[in-house]
């Protein structure tokens, strides 16, 4: 059933609230950020329907929630192209423009001159607007008060984008080490206890920075929070709980899926590649397959968890469903992921490769 919600009103419903920020996004004046913000909805379609998946979390259609989880989607999106943009400007400018990410979800903050570091600032509204749209969103979940503290924390933390497209790497390491102890001062126990438990303790010490850092990169934990909060009433049990299985594990799972899939590219371009800073490529696909066995299983234990399976499982082939992940080359790998991600995975991935091809051919 929360396919067919998600297939029969879910899709259609994206597509209007797209069409809506597009018409937006088309009379913003200045032309970079105008492109910006075009590309980002085109470029990012899939990550919008996987943003809008989190409305089949609660018991009834929520078309406030959809809403809000795709004007979050998009305004995130639209961030990471403008900060990828500006780069050369410096962390400064990045930082000042993912203040956003937090604002949009604590409609009692004051609004931030987003553009204050930004080399072109006139975007007509567009980006006050969406956050606008977020605040309202918010302040419409019956219990947005109940998880309102978890996700203003892991939208801040998502503040982390920032970092991500500096050019230089090894500033770029640095400020990400830097974030992540500040962030998770205990990630040097944790380290050790990995260290001492694992079989190959050289690979499991190294993974731990960047493992976090690309976890908070991800937005699910914050769209498994406001589909709870839609409900009139969560436990907080369940809000522990979900939010333990989505950070790390689900989170990070899609992070290094999305480097996994676009690593060609990537290195090609030379930008930010999260997957490459595993020892070797054998390493990175056991540790993959491993955080996708084990999200799908976490995903399972919840309370309604065969909803957040399907949204597990439907990540997974999202991105496993792109052409990248099937050339030649990465065939092997695929297969392997694909499997590890069961049953529900390998039923949706045509699926997705049919909506991939009908998509494109709309938007053609």
């Amino acid at each position: 059933m929360a396919t067919i919600r998600e297939l029969l009103w879910g899709l259609p419903a994206v597509s209007r609230e797209v069409h809506a920020w597009r018409a937006r996004a088309v009379a913003i004046p200045d032309a970079r950020i105008r492109q910006d913000a075009l590309e980002s909805l085109a470029r990012k379609r899939p990550h919008l329907d996987g943003a809008a998946l989190f409305w089949i979390l609660p018991r009834r259609r929520n078309l406030a929630l959809l809403r809000l989880l795709v004007a979050y989607e998009i305004t995130l999106e639209f961030l990471d192209s403008m900060n990828e943009r500006a780069a050369h400007v410096g962390q400064a400018n990045g930082r000042q423009l993912h203040l956003a990410l937090a604002e949009a979800l604590d409609p009692d903050a004051p609004i931030s001159d987003y553009y204050s570091h930004h080399p072109w600032k006139d975007d007509g509204g567009y980006l006050r607007a969406l956050v606008e749209a977020c605040r309202r969103g918010c302040s419409s979940l019956p219990s947005y008060a109940s998880v309102r503290p978890l996700t203003i924390r892991e939208a801040t933390r998502a503040q982390v984008l920032a970092l991500n497209h500096d050019p230089d790497s090894h500033s770029r390491e640095v400020a990400l080490r830097e974030w992540v102890c500040r962030e998770f001062p205990d990630a040097e126990e944790m380290a050790e206890k990995q260290r001492k438990e694992a079989k190959q303790p050289q690979e499991r010490e190294r993974e731990n920075w960047f493992e976090l850092s690309g976890a908070a990169t991800a937005s699910l934990t914050i769209h498994a929070l406001l589909a709870l909060a839609s409900e009139p009433g969560c436990s907080e049990r369940e809000i522990e709980s979900v939010h333990a299985a989505y950070f790390p594990g689900l989170s990070l799972t899609t992070t290094m899926l999305d480097s996994y899939v676009d690593r060609v590219e990537d290195a090609t371009n030379g930008d930010h590649s999260y997957i490459s800073h595993y020892p070797s490529h054998e390493v990175a696909i056991r540790r993959v397959y491993e955080l996708i066995r084990q999200s799908v299983n976490d995903a399972r234990r919840l309370e309604n968890g065969h909803r957040h399976a399907v949204i597990a499982a439907c990540m997974v082939a999202m991105y496993l469903s792109r052409d990248s992940a099937r050339e030649p080359e990465s065939s092997s790998a695929t297969r392997q992921l694909i499997q590890a991600g069961g049953s529900l995975t390998k039923l949706l991935l045509p699926i997705l490769r049919a909506w991939r091809i009908a998509y494109a051919l709309r938007s053609a």
